[in-house]
């Protein structure tokens, strides 16, 4: 993470630019500084860690707070962008929402579309959070959003199914190639990859073309960084991992999964699928489907000499408090609950990744809870030199260039410079039109 302090604050000035269509201008209820009894709505998505730890969360809100009654409103990832986009076209969001690190420009690309929290700082506490880390949820100016954790993806793998074959983790490239040929007498593949709304596959495609050129796919202002020869080159890497029976075809993975997320596989439970790649702050939906201590996490995959570049990072996730709340002040002292209360986050633990702020991470530092694959992670990603992921990356949109090429080259309908040139023209003209 050590670019991550020019980033964050080169990232503010790239916000502040979007030029998307403004939002209509609502009334914004003032805070008072008072706390009234009140109902609030909180909606956040993730996997069952996640949803078991935030409830018993509210539970504690509850016993401290009986006057101020806390909704839950969670799912998983797959639709929640859609969902929340048509509650803020609506004006009917939740009072709090965990956000992505994208919607600051989608849902408010002049810094309206959500409550400014510099003025409520009377309630919320952001005294434990470095100015570069709160740069990331400043649009034009304003505190839309808090950083909850700092995160990128990192590789995790079955160690019964490595054990079983004699096989260790990879380290290169090179090795992940080789270790098809190992899993493959097993009718097993080393890791997989999901083309779903994450957009799982092409991120590893991209990784491994930063490493190689030291080009930023997508700049933190918007731009396209990728030549087309570095997509064709990321497209070819992917179906070299096809080919070599390292990651299942995208048929396979249909015909095996159906819709079910990559955690949710039978092949990934019953360990057919060894590893995956994840985010360090939601890994734990994958470790808690196998026996305890069995998933694992290995190094950052380098090239032939060692050079581990082109891993990314990003705010995992964000908190932020709708424009249209009537209760500013109490979904201010939530917030701050989540963020800063000891109780709080002995409870939510590393379900949102290693706490960014340093009141809830000396909790549990405290309490000895600093420990497991996210702090795993996050050590690996500390010690190479990452790339602070561009927010336009991770468009809804976007994604779907991706999918769509990798799911005509995985299926043969195109080859990929086909594919290529119609990734680079679509992402081309959508950065346009995104920033008009």
């Amino acid at each position: 993470m050590k670019n991550i302090i020019i980033k964050a604050a080169a990232l503010c000035c790239a916000l502040s630019l979007s030029a998307c269509a403004s939002k209509k201008a609502v009334s914004v209820t003032p805070p008072d500084g008072s706390l009234d009894k009140c109902e609030l709505r909180f909606s956040w998505w993730g996997g069952d860690d996640r949803h078991e730890a935030t409830l018993k969360a509210i539970d504690l809100w509850s016993k401290k707070h009986p006057d101020i009654t806390v909704t839950p409103e969670y799912g998983g990832w797959d639709g929640w962008t859609e969902k929340v986009t048509a509650q803020m076209n609506g004006g009917t969001e939740p009072d709090i929402m965990q956000i992505n690190y994208d919607w600051l420009i989608t849902m408010s690309p002049d810094g309206k579309g959500f409550y400014d929290l510099d003025a409520l700082s009377g309630t919320l506490d952001l005294s434990g959070f470095d100015k570069d880390t709160l740069s990331f949820g400043r649009v034009d100016g304003k505190l839309n959003a808090v950083t909850v954790s700092l995160s990128g993806r990192g590789l995790f793998y079955n160690s019964q199914a490595y054990d079983s074959i004699g096989a260790d983790y990879p380290k290169t490239w090179s090795d992940l190639i080789e270790l098809g040929d190992s899993f493959g007498g097993e009718d097993a593949y080393p890791m997989d990859l999901d083309i779903q709304s994450g957009g799982t596959a092409w991120y590893l495609a991209v990784v491994y073309i930063q490493q190689k050129t030291g080009r930023q796919f997508i700049t933190l202002d918007g731009e396209l960084g990728f030549t087309e020869e570095d997509i064709r080159e990321a497209l070819d890497f992917y179906k070299l991992l096809e080919d070599n029976h390292v990651i299942r075809t995208v048929k396979a993975r249909t015909d095996e999964d159906g819709n079910a997320a990559l955690y949710q596989s039978p092949e990934f439970i019953g360990g057919n699928v060894a590893g995956v790649l994840e985010w360090g702050s939601a890994v734990g939906k994958y470790e808690a489907v196998l026996p305890k201590g069995v998933l694992e996490a290995g190094p950052l995959l380098a090239d032939d000499n060692g050079n581990n570049s082109g891993w990314m990072i990003k705010p995992s996730l964000l908190y932020a408090v709708s424009g249209h709340t009537k209760h500013p002040d109490e979904a201010a002292a939530f917030v701050d609950f989540l963020l800063n209360d000891e109780e709080c986050a002995e409870i939510l633990g590393t379900t949102r990744g290693i706490p960014a702020s340093l009141k809830a991470r000396a909790a549990l530092e405290k309490s000895g809870s600093l420990t497991g694959l996210s702090k795993e992670c996050e050590d690996m990603l500390s010690e190479a030199d990452t790339i602070t992921i561009s927010p336009y990356m991770e468009l809804t949109r976007m994604k779907s260039f991706y999918n769509a090429a990798i799911g005509s080259v995985s299926y043969g309908t195109a080859d990929t410079q086909t594919a290529a040139e119609q990734m680079y023209r679509s992402i081309n003209e959508y950065l346009e039109k995104i920033k008009k």
